[in-house]
């Protein structure tokens, strides 16, 4: 029982829809956001233990790699609140009935979250 059965292996071939992006970068910001989660309360505690500890926390923020840190960890955030709504809206019934609406809804998510990224690279960089 020996099938022939094609086999794609080149990954780069396989033409996925926008909805699985989008679904793939909701759950890789959900990564991101999990490990900056550790930075981030460090950063917290580190600002709350004393004035000292304060300034050198904002004389970090001036280094460029914290900068870039920063705002990797903000666009996660930004990206994963936007696709989440987006889930949480289609979790209400609505665009979830045809293959256009959830394609229409991909859009519109990258698009939105890619308005607020833009925003936050203004704030962080500027």
């Amino acid at each position: 029982m020996d099938k022939k059965r094609p086999v794609n292996l080149d990954l780069g071939t396989i033409a996925l829809p926008i909805t699985s992006y989008v679904s793939i970068l909701h759950r890789v910001s959900g990564v991101i956001m999990f490990f900056a989660v550790a930075v981030l309360l460090w950063l917290l505690e580190s600002s709350l233990a004393s004035e000292a500890s304060f300034n050198e926390l904002s004389d970090l923020f001036n280094n460029p790699l914290c900068q870039i840190i920063v705002w990797g960890t903000l666009a996660a955030l930004a990206y994963h609140s936007v696709a989440g709504m987006r889930h949480m809206i289609m979790d209400f019934g609505v665009g979830e009935d045809s293959f256009y609406a959830g394609r229409l809804s991909a859009w519109a998510a990258l698009a939105l979250a890619a308005l607020v990224i833009a925003l936050i690279t203004l704030w962080v960089f500027l």
